[in-house]
């Protein structure tokens, strides 16, 4: 047998996700990750890399406990959100249980499922990107855990709250609700934090890879009631954040730090507006969603055709044409202003046939 042939079943099969990186590209502009545009500086001051570091940084988890307003014993730290995804899957998911998840959304949250042997179900959303209550309730039957993206991922829109408080009431004592808030920062009132002692079942993943401009750190968090976080401790890595990652960290969720990321948001949102009333204005572009992210969805004539020009002139988007209801759509990050003017000239000198 080839080593392939050795590997699980599932995995023979399985289709892995295609991150940004894995999908290649050359150029200057990058605008395919939802990345902040610029690094902020930060320098190590924790030097100790001859021991192993703590399982759960305090200093870390301290932080961002008080910067969520939550306790610190509602808060598990993770290698990026991604992680978040897994560990819960693993924690609560028998093999025959599965998992929901609601199309057009983050691809992590099957590719998670499947990795683990997990039955993958679909209730895709509905024409507005809201969530089908009526459909997900009829396909709850076996479901362990329930994934929602908000704001979703690729489409830049909040999950009506009304909506996810009647998911969390039909799942009660059945299922784990996780709300994917990776773009909160955003939008910090929508926060699903406030209904954590309401909700045992409720799980929140956060991270500082979006609007605090760390993507490259890796480095994540779980919200969720003391009970879940002990069930997650129980299947995480002895030491899942290297001395690095929490010394950064923790430099992050400093009052200096949270002031310089509430600096950057302010920054993509101003960034975001006027770039989103410049490709409006575009005859090749049909629509603009609105989006409450660092992102926007855009619908174009030929959205294959657009993604490949700019592609070529080193501007490198992420197509979403093969994404479920996203025919012809491109995502594009809020990037600096000078990136942003780019693409917009760039589009400018699109000629669809």
């Amino acid at each position: 047998m080839t080593i392939s042939q050795l590997s699980r079943k599932n995995i023979q099969a399985l289709t892995p996700y295609q991150s940004a990186r894995r999908l290649g590209g050359s150029g200057d502009v990058w605008l395919n990750a939802n990345e902040y545009p610029t690094s902020p500086n930060f320098d190590l001051t924790d030097h100790t890399f001859n021991r192993y570091p703590e399982a759960q940084p305090e200093a870390v988890v301290n932080s961002y406990a008080a910067y969520a307003g939550v306790q610190p014993e509602n808060v598990i730290v993770t290698r990026g959100g991604d992680e978040s995804i897994e560990l819960i899957i693993r924690a609560f998911c028998e093999a025959d249980d599965a998992v929901l998840y609601c199309p057009p959304t983050y691809g992590m949250y099957a590719v998670s499922a499947e990795t683990c042997g997990v039955a993958l179900k679909t209730v895709p959303l509905t024409a507005d990107f809201q969530l089908n209550l009526p459909e997900i309730e009829k396909n709850l039957d076996g479901v362990k855990v329930v994934f929602v993206c908000s704001p979703n991922n690729p489409t830049g829109g909040l999950v009506k709250r009304s909506d996810l408080l009647k998911l969390l009431q039909m799942t009660a004592g059945r299922a784990i609700v996780v709300v994917d808030e990776a773009y909160i920062e955003f939008c910090p009132t929508a926060t699903m934090a406030t209904e954590l002692a309401n909700f045992p079942h409720l799980a929140i993943i956060r991270t500082l890879s979006k609007a605090f401009g760390l993507a490259g750190l890796r480095c994540g968090f779980t919200l969720a009631n003391a009970e879940l976080i002990n069930v997650l401790q129980k299947v995480i890595a002895p030491y899942p954040i290297p001395v690095p990652v929490s010394d950064i960290a923790a430099q992050a969720l400093s009052e200096q730090g949270l002031a310089q990321m509430r600096s950057q948001t302010a920054t993509v949102l101003a960034n975001r507006a006027e770039l989103q009333k410049n490709l409006e204005k575009l005859p090749l572009v049909e629509q603009v969603f609105e989006s409450e992210a660092n992102y926007l969805l855009v619908k174009f004539k030929d959205g294959q055709k657009v993604f490949k020009a700019l592609w070529e002139q080193g501007i490198v988007l992420r197509d979403q044409h093969k994404a479920l209801g996203l025919a012809n759509c491109v995502r594009i990050t809020v990037g600096t202003e000078v990136e942003n003017k780019k693409v917009v000239e760039s589009l400018g000198r699109v000629v669809l046939g």
